[in-house]
């Protein structure tokens, strides 16, 4: 054995243990978040070479510092209901990694909304606003609340409430929030109104995803959806492959799915099914996007209502089911850890060649592995659903230049975006020997800006 040899196997051995030791720490110091130990494990992970590598980020303590989130602010949001009875529910903001600009992430308003839901996102969001290489920090936030069945009047009354505490922790060179889960243009528009009002001050810059006629940016709607399909093109056309005349299923039918499957089909591929959280439906003759988005954007009813104006489709009660349906190319779009390892094991059966996560982790570590075992193409979210908050900094940008630019211009910068990412994911792979490996490469090309950054800046 070669001294070379030698040195290779001791320095991968020692970056494994203060990884190990690392992860140790952040599950004894954080009981029972398990969402949160996932997205760090699935990240740490794929560190090890790095570490192995340059052995200064580990002199310089940084997972011990990146894991750690700057400021993690909950509070209690008192609102009154319809019915004039007081509803009280939590509001989370975290604040996580300012290395590379403000603070920036979406709010989720959802009941599974909790501290470690929160932490998770928040941790990932450091390294997907990083490889969009924008000048933008890792945040996130939301409530227990569900705007699910509430008026607008109860919407109106709990974003206020929630707004009037959140004000005093954002600002637009401070945290720009924007919407996640149960958080679109309604929720933003009360919350920016309140903003204003307790801040006596046009501030357009502190939330994104604002309507177009006050500061929003076109493309922003589209920009996850979109996103993703561009992300997996992307990796399809490295491949020898295309969307055109593919089967595709969406799990979700919200702002994210929608869009997916909206530039999908513009790709020349054929979208049979989509999702709510109560079941599914599906269509072999392709879903008919125009009946999906009155019923979820205007109408705001159960994607079950679909079958009733397409009676050739089939509405199924459950919505993991849709994982069963044969396709080429999935993009689950909905939430975290929709495809458990049984899913994937089917979708792999079922001869599924390209997978594009739509929504944050919404695979499962087991699947992700068995995906990645069967030479399943896979997108990761970080990489793959990075558009969003590409196109919020974009959005951002027009904000402080008070000029807005055209659909077709924000596009092709984001399209822009979605190649770079894909780009610097792969090279990032195969530079540590992990070739194809785009979960692996999409973690290191983000950790890598972030790092850098923290090491320049000192301790702080």
């Amino acid at each position: 054995m070669t001294v070379t040899k030698e040195w290779t196997q001791n320095t991968t051995l020692t970056a494994k243990k203060y990884v190990q030791d690392v992860f140790e720490t952040v599950q004894k110091r954080n009981p029972g978040e398990n969402e949160f130990h996932q997205a760090v494990k699935e990240i740490f992970d794929s560190l090890v070479p790095v570490f192995a590598k340059y052995p200064k980020y580990m002199e310089h303590g940084i997972l011990e510092r990146i894991v750690e989130p700057e400021r993690l602010i909950t509070f209690r949001v008192p609102w009154v209901d319809d019915q004039g009875k007081v509803q009280v529910n939590r509001g989370f903001r975290v604040q996580y990694n300012s290395a590379l600009g403000p603070y920036k992430g979406g709010l989720r308003f959802h009941p599974s909304v909790n501290a470690s839901i929160i932490k998770f996102l928040g941790f990932e969001q450091i390294f997907k606003n990083s490889l969009t290489n924008q000048p933008i920090g890792g945040g996130k936030g939301g409530s227990d609340f569900d705007p699910k069945d509430k008026s607008d009047a109860e919407v109106m009354r709990f974003t206020q409430s929630f707004m009037t505490e959140l004000a005093r922790h954002i600002g637009p060179d401070t945290d720009v929030p924007a919407g996640d889960i149960g958080v679109g243009a309604r929720e933003i528009g009360y919350m920016f109104g309140q903003y204003k009002r307790i801040q006596n001050a046009y501030h357009a810059g502190v939330l994104t995803g604002k309507g177009l006629h006050y500061g929003g940016s076109l493309t922003r709607t589209e920009a996850t959806g979109y996103g993703t399909v561009y992300f997996v093109a992307e990796m399809l056309k490295d491949n020898g492959l295309s969307f055109k005349d593919r089967t595709v299923v969406v799990s979700g039918s919200g702002n994210v799915s929608i869009y997916a499957i909206e530039k999908a089909t513009q790709l020349g591929a054929k979208v049979v099914a989509c999702s709510d959280s109560n079941g599914y439906i599906y269509d072999k003759n392709g879903v008919n996007l125009a009946t999906v988005k009155r019923l979820k954007e205007v109408e705001r009813k159960r994607i079950s209502e679909y079958v009733l104006e397409h009676p050739g489709a089939e509405y199924v009660e459950g919505c993991s089911g849709i994982w069963n349906i044969p396709c080429d190319i999935a993009l689950p779009c909905a939430t975290q850890n929709e495809i458990d390892e049984a899913a994937a094991a089917t979708l792999i059966k079922n001869g599924v060649k390209a997978i594009g996560e739509g929504a944050n982790m919404p695979s499962t570590l087991a699947a992700i592995d068995a995906f990645l075992k069967a030479n399943v193409l896979f997108g990761p979210a970080k990489a793959a659903n990075a558009g969003g908050v590409a196109v919020s900094a974009l959005e951002m940008a027009q904000n402080s230049m008070r000029m807005p630019w055209t659909f077709e211009e924000v596009d092709d910068k984001l399209h822009t975006i979605m190649k770079n990412i894909y780009k610097n994911s792969v090279q990032a792979a195969n530079e540590f020997g992990f070739e194809g490996n785009l979960v692996v490469g999409a973690n290191i090309a983000g950790f890598l800006k972030v790092a850098d950054a923290m090491i320049d800046q000192g301790i702080v």
